[in-house]
């Protein structure tokens, strides 16, 4: 591929810590040529508590990915995410004081520092805004103002803001490790970029990651972000819930819940019994599938109904209409698309990273979503930002990023 650069992407998830190595040309098209892999010792809910682990499993996943790849990384896109990241709406004001009354560049850049500027906690920092639309005048709707005539201009743009220091801990981290960090993006955000096709974000389409410590969802409608959030449960509060109900060490019930869960309740799994009478551990223990199955139902019901909840209260339930779509390792937990067509009563399906091209295994798997996705939005950030700027001061100046607005 000619005229092409190497754009990394780095989850440093609950469960893993994924590095994917992606070739991308001038037109932003991807080729992922790398995947490096290694079990997440040292992370809770999506947020480092133990560095020393931490480093080495990123380590390991980024010799891994090297090595597939053929290419040295010396510089990361990072996800992030934690039950301390926001998302919300806000609305800059900007008047148009030129005397031709004529929108310029300027202008524009104005009316976007205003909705820039939110009254966020002190040990809060901006990490998007998302552009979303403008106006001019009152009408509504416009992707690109410039050259328009007018007297007040407005822009609707979507906030993502977590708290400063636990940004900053996995930025630290990846550093000490000689790695540059170009910048940081939302994981929810990643994963609808590597899932949802401009017809999905077009026609309203709900993202959920399904991942170990956290679930993460993002709204996209008019093919521009709407909504976003973070629960801080995932597959590893099911693997609990099984571990406690069934009584069971946490270990066995993880493999339970590979082997035999659901996330419906299979009504002829009422009287099987799983002999685990083999079981070192729990030498003659038997566990009923039925109460299995509905204990993982229960936990990821209610992981549906409180993302359900939340878009209702934003109003845009009836926004989606090309329903929604489920990735992250707990995109793999068999029925799970009936369950969320029962809760959202929408079509519901798995998302596959078919915007990019490369090792199929990695294409395939919804658990990879997130690390594609960083190098989709690698490719827009160094697109949008020919020089890059180091991470502190970036986040610090709030940047804008190109998660469907237009530059």
């Amino acid at each position: 591929m000619s005229n092409s650069q190497i754009i990394v992407g780095l989850e440093i998830g609950t469960s893993k810590v994924c590095v994917v190595v992606g070739e991308v040309n001038d037109n932003q098209v991807a080729n992922i040529i790398g995947l490096g892999q290694s079990k997440s010792r040292g992370v809770r809910k999506g947020e480092i508590v133990d560095s020393s682990v931490v480093e080495e499993d990123v380590r390991n996943a980024i010799v891994e990915a090297e090595h597939m790849a053929d290419v040295e990384i010396q510089s990361v896109f990072l996800g992030v995410t934690g039950s301390h990241m926001r998302g919300f709406n806000n609305t800059g004001v900007h008047p148009v004081v030129s005397a031709d009354r004529e929108i310029n560049d300027a202008d524009i850049q104005d009316v976007i520092k205003n909705a820039k500027a939110v009254n966020l906690p002190s040990d809060h920092s901006v990490v998007h805004v998302i552009r979303q639309h403008f106006s001019v005048d009152g009408q509504d709707g416009i992707l690109n103002p410039e050259g328009m005539l007018g007297a007040k201009m407005e822009v609707d743009v979507h906030v993502v803001s977590g708290r400063y220091n636990r940004l900053q801990n996995p930025i630290r981290l990846v550093s000490g490790l000689h790695l540059q960090v170009e910048n940081i993006a939302f994981n929810g955000l990643a994963s609808s970029l590597a899932t949802l096709s401009t017809e999905q974000k077009e026609l309203g389409t709900l993202v959920i990651d399904l991942g170990a410590g956290t679930t993460d969802y993002a709204i996209y409608s008019g093919g521009v972000i709407k909504h976003t959030g973070v629960l801080a449960v995932g597959g590893d509060h099911v693997s609990n819930d099984l571990a406690y109900g069934l009584k069971v060490p946490l270990g066995r019930a993880e493999q339970l819940k590979v082997d035999n869960g659901s996330a419906v309740i299979d009504p002829e799994s009422k009287n099987r019994m799983l002999d685990l009478s083999t079981d070192n551990i729990v030498p003659g223990k038997k566990v009923n599938l039925n109460h299995l199955q509905m204990i993982m139902s229960l936990r990821l019901r209610e992981i549906f109904e409180l993302i359900a909840n939340d878009i209702d209260q934003a109003g845009l339930i009836n926004y989606l209409r090309a329903g929604v779509v489920l990735c992250g390792g707990g995109a793999r937990t068999p029925h799970i698309t009936k369950l969320a067509r029962d809760i959202f009563k929408l079509p519901a399906a798995i998302g596959r990273s078919s915007t990019v091209s490369g090792i199929k295994n990695a294409l395939d798997e919804p658990e990879f979503s997130t690390s594609i996705g960083l190098i989709k939005f690698g490719a827009f950030q160094s697109q949008a930002i020919p020089k890059r700027e180091g991470l502190g001061r970036a986040i610090r100046k709030q940047f804008v990023s190109l998660f469907g607005g237009r530059k």
